[in-house]
């Protein structure tokens, strides 16, 4: 019997480590020149294009407390995976799922992020499915100013994602601006019109 190789992102890894990032493509040349129209002489370099991966617990610091509170306050199966990277800590959630997690994260009160700092958009080419990618910046006034992300994805065939902006009013000008700049549909926004 012949087993299966795993994909680096489905391999166990032991707690606390630090799994390796995915690679979901490649860029080439300097710039991301595809074509001749690369005239840097860098036309052969080659650069992974690196994701980071789900994180393992323990996440360290506050990472543990929080990631403790949103298993408590959202039901199982919203929250798809948690990324530790780069010193921040990020919830990736299904978009069928982003009203009942946004509304969670801002009213239960271990959590209490009541602050959307920015909605930024993303656009992943080589994410075959999930090429677009929007991600929430929250803040928690009430505990010390703890800051989390939660990112959702749409292909781009099916740009559409539930606005926030029902629970979080900040949120109005930037899904307007990530509409006006990526294209995602924010289903249920009260104005989605130009911004810029």
């Amino acid at each position: 019997m012949t087993e299966t190789p795993q994909s680096p992102e489905n391999l166990p890894a032991r707690p606390g480590a630090t799994p390796e990032p995915v690679q979901r493509g490649e860029r080439t040349g300097m710039f991301g020149a595809r074509d001749t129209g690369d005239t840097s002489g860098y036309g052969g370099l080659r650069t992974p294009i690196l994701f980071p991966a789900a994180a393992v617990r323990p996440y360290g610091g506050d990472f543990d407390v929080i990631a403790d509170a949103v298993e408590a306050a959202i039901p199982d199966g919203h929250v798809e995976r948690v990324v530790v990277d780069r010193g921040e800590l990020t919830f990736v959630v299904a978009r069928e799922n982003l009203a009942a997690v946004a509304r969670a994260l801002r009213d239960d009160p271990a959590l209490r992020f009541e602050l959307c700092l920015s909605v930024s958009g993303v656009h992943f080419p080589a994410d075959a499915g999930k090429e677009l990618h929007v991600v929430y910046h929250l803040m928690s006034l009430t505990n010390d100013g703890r800051r989390i992300r939660v990112e959702v994805t749409a292909p781009d065939a099916d740009p559409h994602i539930p606005s926030v902006v029902a629970t979080y009013p900040a949120a109005d000008w930037h899904e307007r601006e990530t509409w006006d700049m990526f294209g995602v549909i924010f289903d249920g926004h009260p104005a989605l019109t130009r911004i810029l």
